[in-house]
């Protein structure tokens, strides 16, 4: 489908960058959301300079010239206006605390001729060409190890206050930090040392070089991608309106290492820095993903549980049976980033249900999939070219050769059993398989590499599948050396098994990398002449009932086997190395299988905790309404109380105040309809027996009321950060979850903040749920017809030996608000307060509710025009939304008259004839 990495990204429209790993390219071509346009001209990277204190050496010609105190560099007076908001210095003193300018950060500039604007040319891509003027510098980093293909980016204009951050998860094509990159067009791209090493750059530099080369590259040294320096930066620079930014991005550590290298750069080559509070900071999430804020995220625990890091009690746990390192980082990655297009969440769905209907397809399926290794990884350690020939390096090099053999060798079972399906993921998955690349590598491999050697467990069996991994007759000394290495093997066994006969001991031959070929014993009833070993055996382990020892003889041979072992290994990565850059060339193409494999086994573990509890498909539509839901990491939990609830919000009914005593449930039914709108969103079945969602773009919590002792922030100033947040953020499409705004201060102080949040986010008309205890928040519905109030019911039961009234949890949701009083003091009856001050507080705060109530009364007419505001918008959502059959609206239509007259008759006004 894709013949290299580039051309798949030169087939993507800039709508395609908000795509990350979540979202395959398959994906989004099955979505019908890319537009084609000329390819990108790929062309060789250019040559580095180096501009390291002092010293003037060069690969390709002599250094730049420094740009003195005061002066831009040219690269920065291109059409370039000062901002007021830099202030010229030539120290960092106006920062307050930031590290000091050093006179250079340690930088390499790989220089392309054209530090000036480019023409356009005829039929040019308008992404690989710089916009005249262009002033946007641009710093990225790429996450290592288990963290390969997560991005950081910041950006800046030099023309204009703004940092911009970004964060998100690419594949290994890089398509959405290629086509972010093209919409900044920068004139200057900072990256890592360590991704830009001559000869040995990354697969990201390489295609950044490729597909911009009217931008300057700059090495900066990995030291000065420093998240903790990053943050300081932003804390003394960003303008106190935009400094809720900071809960957004304290937990992205890679666009805060971006934006360190970016902000010191720009002192360095510049001369200058900002003066402080006076940059605007902002962070870009994901166009085609939904925001979840890190603090939202540890409030759901999606992917850590709170109280046990090492629990499986979050939505990842629940939702992971992936068999394949790559498929557990693409669900990860998928929870913290759910999806908001309809159609590829859908495409998904169907794919999903497929694999439940088809028995065959779902273990078929479950058996290929749980036998691939980390191609990820593996794609990494073969691109790379070791400098150092030893002994290590070769032995890795072989087994990986190995590993990419067993890789290739699984791709005919997946399309085997990929080849009869009928969802159009599936198809294409399918499609993609059929590439000739992967039967070319396959071919040359076995040129060189036994049929029979393959990838196994065990420390003994990969030595011995590495020794005999090169087929015999292609080096001559290699067979010779692999003849005395299986000689000095046999001879070990004859040597063990005349040990056993000498003594009578019941001995067999043991491999360990550590010790090499040893002797192990298990005393099971046998005598030992004064309870030791024979002086002939040294370097006894001995470990409950087992020993472990060897010989002088058997070190010898160890020592002579090391020997042999060392030639074949030599010899077998000469030839390996020969292999590899044939089919370097070629190796492209398990990115693709990387994509298919690792999305194909997120599916299929969402299909297998469909088969675990009773789910259902989702449907996407203007209301969220689900029927009967569950909490899906509670009913999975051995012991717990599990309690269906019901949900609805509408447009007509967006914002639900939740009240009810404490232990109710109210926190657990808010995270449970935010974990089931996620779970719908990356394309889940959801635990329900009817579930419709509207998908949110920003999912927003604020939930706990713990101190931040490392920010120095109180209960109440930190539920005031997250409020502000949400404000800041928050859009018509959101989800919104508060659960008890406003306790960390006064009663008065906190309803008053809380009326006024609620009316500001009604004027949104985001779909809100808010729990409270603050029962005077229940007089909103009688303003507002879009608010609905709801409670958590409780019973009351006496025991029949003392008559003590007692309160049963029913944890059900019910219309109306709460009607409990003073559950707060029936909570402090159980605790050793003393009877006069719980009576006390019994008799004030009956008083107290006495003045409540009175007001609380609602006239007949708002209740009228309340149940004229039910009935419009739900005629509404049916004319939108209805798939019934006529007979069923109908009697449907029938209904809501019915209902609607119900209200009228509460109200006890007769039902007027223009309705």
């Amino acid at each position: 489908m894709f013949r290299s990495s580039t051309e798949e990204i030169a087939t993507s429209d800039t709508s395609d960058s908000g795509n990350t790993s979540e979202v395959s390219p398959l994906e989004r071509s099955l979505g019908n959301r890319t537009t084609s346009h000329n390819p990108i001209s790929a062309s060789p990277a250019s040559s580095s300079q180096s501009l390291e204190e002092g010293s003037s050496h060069s690969s390709t010609g002599p250094s730049p010239p420094r740009p003195s105190i005061g002066q831009f560099p040219p690269s920065l007076q291109l059409g370039r206006t000062i901002s007021p908001h830099i202030a010229r210095t030539s120290d960092s003193s106006s920062l307050g605390g930031t590290p000091s300018l050093r006179k250079t950060p340690g930088s390499a500039r790989v220089t392309h001729p054209a530090r000036t604007p480019l023409t356009d040319t005829a039929g040019s891509c308008s992404s690989s060409t710089t916009a005249s003027g262009a002033t946007v510098i641009v710093a990225l980093v790429e996450g290592r190890g288990l963290a390969r293909g997560e991005i950081g980016m910041a950006s800046l204009n030099v023309k204009y206050p703004e940092l911009v951050l970004s964060q998100f998860a690419d594949t290994g094509t890089y398509a959405k930090v290629i086509t972010k990159v093209h919409i900044l067009l920068p004139m200057e791209i900072l990256m890592p040392d360590t991704a830009c090493d001559k000869g040995k750059g990354t697969k990201l530099f390489n295609l950044i070089t490729e597909n911009f080369q009217g931008a300057a590259f700059t090495a900066i040294q990995r030291k000065y991608f420093n998240e903790k320096k990053g943050l300081e930066y932003i804390q003394q620079l960003c303008a106190p309106e935009f400094s809720t930014v900071l809960m957004e991005v304290q937990a992205k550590y890679y666009c805060l290492a971006a934006a360190a290298a970016l902000l010191k750069y720009l002192e360095f080559i510049q001369n200058s820095v900002y003066a402080a509070k006076s940059l605007k900071v902002s962070f870009k999430g994901s166009e085609q993903t939904a925001m979840i804020d890190s603090a939202s995220a540890s409030n759901m625990e999606l992917v850590i549980n709170n109280r046990d890091h090492r629990s499986d009690h979050t939505l990842l746990g629940v939702l992971n049976y992936t068999k394949t390192p790559g498929g557990a980082r693409r669900l990860r990655s998928n929870i913290l980033e759910p999806l908001i297009d309809v159609d590829t969440i859908n495409i998904r769905l169907d794919a999903i249900q497929e694999m439940l209907q088809n028995e065959e397809l779902f273990f078929g399926l479950k058996n290929a999939i749980g036998h691939f290794l980390d191609i990820d990884q593996l794609l990494s350690v073969l691109v790379q070219v070791p400098k150092q020939q030893t002994v290590q390096v070769a032995e890795a090099k072989i087994t990986h050769v190995i590993q990419l053999k067993h890789t290739l060798d699984l791709v005919p079972q997946l399309q085997v059993v990929l080849k009869n399906c009928n969802t159009s993921l599936l198809k294409a998955y399918s499609t993609s398989l059929e590439d000739d690349r992967f039967d070319m590598i396959s071919k040359q491999i076995l040129t060189v590499i036994n049929d029979e050697t393959t990838y196994l467990k065990g420390n003994f069996n990969m030595r011995t599948q590495k020794c005999y991994a090169v087929r015999p007759n292609i080096n001559e000394f290699l067979d010779i050396a692999r003849r005395a290495y299986t000689e000095i093997v046999d001879d070990i066994s004859v040597l063990v098994n005349q040990m056993a006969e000498k003594y009578d001991f019941p001995m067999r031959t043991s491999f360990s990398t550590a010790r090499g070929f040893f002797i192990q014993m298990k005393l099971n009833g046998i005598f030992l002449p004064e309870g030791k070993l024979p002086p002939e055996f040294i370097k006894v382990v001995k470990h409950k009932n087992n020993y472990g020892f060897t010989t002088a003889d058997l070190v010898k041979l160890n020592d002579r086997c090391d020997e042999a072992l060392r030639e074949i290994v030599h010899m077998s990565y000469v030839v390996v190395c020969q292999l590899l850059s044939t089919i370097r060339e070629h190796i492209h193409c398990l990115y693709k299988l990387s994509d298919a494999v690792s999305m194909l086994d997120m599916l299929l573990s969402l299909a297998n905790a469909c088969t675990l509890s009773d789910y259902v498909r989702p449907e996407f539509t203007d209301t969220l309404a689900i029927k009967q839901g569950r909490h899906p990491i509670l009913e999975r939990m051995p012991g717990q109380q599990l309690v269906s609830n019901n949900c609805y919000i509408s447009e007509g009914s967006n914002f639900v105040i939740i009240t009810g005593p404490n232990m109710s449930g109210k926190s657990t039914y808010l995270k449970q309809v935010a974990l089931c709108q996620i779970m719908a969103q990356i394309g889940s079945f959801v635990p329900a027996e009817y579930a419709s969602f509207r998908v949110a773009d920003q999912i927003f919590t604020r939930i706990g009321i713990d101190d931040d002792f490392e920010t120095n922030s109180s209960t109440f100033m930190m539920e005031m950060k997250e409020v502000s947040y949400i404000i800041h953020n928050v859009s018509e499409r959101s989800l919104i979850i508060i659960d008890e705004l406003g306790r960390g201060t006064s009663a008065e102080e906190g309803i008053g903040l809380c009326h006024s949040v609620c009316e500001f986010l009604l004027g949104i008309k985001a779909f809100t749920l808010f729990a409270t205890h603050y029962l005077e928040l229940c007089q909103l519905a009688s303003l507002y017809p879009c608010v609905d109030n709801q409670h958590m019911k409780v019973q009351h039961t006496r025991t029949r030996d003392t008559g003590t009234e007692k309160i049963v949890y029913t944890h059900l949701l019910s219309q109306g608000f709460s009607e409990e009083k003073h559950y707060g003091l029936r909570a402090a009856e159980l605790t050793s307060l003393p009877p006069s001050i719980i009576q006390e507080a019994k008799t004030i705060a009956s008083k107290v509710t006495k003045q409540l109530l009175a007001k609380r009364m609602r006239d007949p007419e708002t209740e009228r025009q309340r149940a004229l505001h039910c009935l419009a918008t739900r005629l509404l959502q049916t004319a939108r939304n209805s798939k019934l059959d006529p007979k069923s609206l109908r009697m449907y239509l029938k209904w809501l008259r019915t209902q609607y007259e119900t209200e009228l008759e509460a109200t006890r006004l007769p039902a007027t004839s223009d309705t």
